[in-house]
């Protein structure tokens, strides 16, 4: 399976609106605005599916069905719950027993805001975006990033565990 390398969307995101000379085209800053969430958004599977399907198994089908079943609207629902103060009763079983860490919380505050700006760069045709918008994003998704692998065993895996399996009831 080729996975994708957040540094490599990271890396393309800042070549994206490098322009030596002149402002970055709108397209270029949308683009980099994009890629700057679907860093975060391919980790966090990639982590999910490695931990579940394991890092020696991605050439298996099975790796595959796992990557593939991380919807975007889930990771936000499950990102806004995270943040609360008092996960609802749904989660709060799943959830380590203090609640999530702060670097987890910081993550799926930074995934929120970021599929937000991504939503805005591909669809919104009537807001013109900055290079420093774009570069917010990238640095907001690699802080995001460094915040969630900073966070401890218990919370990364009941946040991914929560992310592939989603509570009933």
């Amino acid at each position: 399976m080729a996975i994708l390398n957040p540094d490599q969307l990271f890396e393309q995101a800042e070549k994206l609106i490098a322009i030596p000379a002149g402002r970055p085209r709108q397209v270029d800053i949308r683009r980099a605005i994009s890629s700057a969430y679907y860093a975060i958004f391919h980790a966090i599977i990639t982590a999910a599916a490695d931990q579940f399907v394991g890092v020696t198994n991605r050439d298996e089908s099975r790796y595959g069905l796992v990557y593939r079943s991380v919807d975007h609207g889930w990771l936000r629902r499950l990102c806004e719950e995270v943040q609360k103060p008092a996960l609802s009763a749904k989660f709060r079983r799943y959830a380590p027993k203090a609640g999530f860490s702060p670097n987890v919380v910081a993550f799926a505050a930074a995934a929120v805001d970021l599929q937000e700006k991504r939503h805005f760069a591909d669809y919104d045709v009537m807001i013109r975006m900055n290079r420093s918008d774009a570069v917010l994003a990238i640095s907001t998704a690699r802080a995001a990033l460094a915040r969630f692998n900073g966070a401890g065993q218990v919370d990364k895996l009941a946040f991914l565990s929560l992310l592939l399996f989603q509570p009933r009831g």
